[in-house]
């Protein structure tokens, strides 16, 4: 066995260290740009908290919060503007994976001439980019824990991921407390995309043993803890494991990429702006049940760790999860139409080649048509 690991990721994770942001933060600069959306951070008062954290330490603020759920190229540029204009120093994500997407391209992107795609296509590369600090306040996506950001340009439906270490967070700080405010909706499809990352982490081709270790263990404290909270019958300690899982997920596929569910799930949401966790609910099961029979062993595993057997009752402990998350649906529902599947699965071998090549079976064009048609 051989590999090598590399994950410089500075994590402060507990209850009520948001607290400390204001003293963490300054070694980046005086003047920070606050990445966040329109709405949830207002609602909260955590976007007055953390300003009014960081103006205690004497901390300058200016607040970007045009973000939308799967962050397009356009609200980049427009963050970089403000970023500029406001001659920050580094950038504050607060939100959600979509908002610390977005916060990382911003701070890629305030430092780098061109366009944000060619980049991202590697058609033109770079190290440099403003400091980053993420606040995450949704247990899903695992950004704060990976050199990561997923963006859509609109111009082609291409959503497809920034890479490299130049964008992993300075600090990633990890409050589970902020993640309470949460809709019961959001948080089964933020829940099941934290096990979705570890399950494709662990099934990938490109795992080692330290992204195992995470992946497995995330999935442990997901079954401990998801369907709790959607019950209502889950409290601090579950929050914890939540949390920690989604960073676990974050920082498994940081090391061991993706598989098959979210490399046909980028194109579907790319071009139907599916929410990313209901994408994934649609799609899973169908690659799961042709992905079998390649890795029983790894299958057997997970089941194992959702409370089941081995491989052959797989599918069934992921369905019931999502039949107790209210998640048991199907693409069409979501807009996707099947004049629309050829486009997918053409584009999942623009955008998602690398997840395909992971996963345990390498399908072809015409199954992953097929997938796609069964998950309609």
């Amino acid at each position: 066995m051989s590999f090598s690991f590399n994950l410089p990721v500075n994590l402060l994770f507990g209850a009520g260290c948001i607290n400390e942001i204001g003293k963490r933060v300054g070694t980046f600069g005086k003047k920070a740009l606050i990445v966040t959306g329109w709405g949830s951070t207002k609602k909260t008062g955590l976007l007055d908290r953390v300003s009014g954290l960081l103006a205690a330490e004497g901390l300058e603020s200016q607040v970007y919060d045009q973000v939308k759920p799967n962050p397009t190229v356009p609200q980049v540029y427009e963050g970089v503007k403000a970023l500029k204009d406001f001659e920050a120093d580094f950038v504050l994500g607060v939100g959600g994976g979509s908002i610390m997407d977005a916060a990382k391209c911003i701070a890629f992107m305030g430092k780098n001439d061109g366009g944000l795609m060619d980049y991202v296509y590697g058609r033109k590369v770079s190290s440099e980019a403003f400091p980053v600090v993420l606040v995450p306040t949704t247990c899903g996506t695992g950004s704060e824990g990976n050199g990561f950001a997923v963006v859509t340009d609109p111009e082609t439906g291409d959503k497809k991921s920034l890479r490299g270490t130049m964008i992993v967070a300075k600090l990633s700080i990890i409050d589970p407390e902020l993640m309470t405010t949460m809709p019961r909706g959001v948080l089964a499809e933020v829940g099941f995309d934290v096990l979705c990352h570890c399950m494709e982490a662990f099934l990938s081709a490109a795992a080692i043993p330290v992204s195992d270790m995470y992946a497995l263990t995330g999935i442990e404290l997901v079954r401990e803890s998801l369907l709790s909270l959607y019950t209502g019958k889950g409290g601090p300690a579950e929050w914890e494991k939540l949390s920690w899982a989604s960073t676990l997920g974050g920082m498994s596929i940081g090391i061991a990429g993706l598989t098959a569910p979210h490399a046909l799930e980028h194109p579907a949401s790319g071009l139907r702006n599916l929410t990313h966790g209901r994408g994934l609910a649609a799609l899973t099961v169908p690659v799961i049940e042709r992905s079998i029979a390649a890795a029983p062993a790894r299958f057997a595993e997970i089941s194992r760790r959702l409370g089941g057997w081995n491989e052959k009752d797989c599918v069934v402990q992921v369905q019931e999860l999502l039949a107790g998350l209210d998640l048991d649906i199907g693409l069409g529902s979501q807009g996707v139409k099947a004049e629309d599947v050829d486009w997918m699965a053409e584009n999942a071998f623009k955008v998602s080649a690398a997840g395909i090549a992971n996963n345990p079976v390498k399908f072809s064009l015409e199954e992953i048509k097929s997938i796609y048609h069964s998950a309609l």
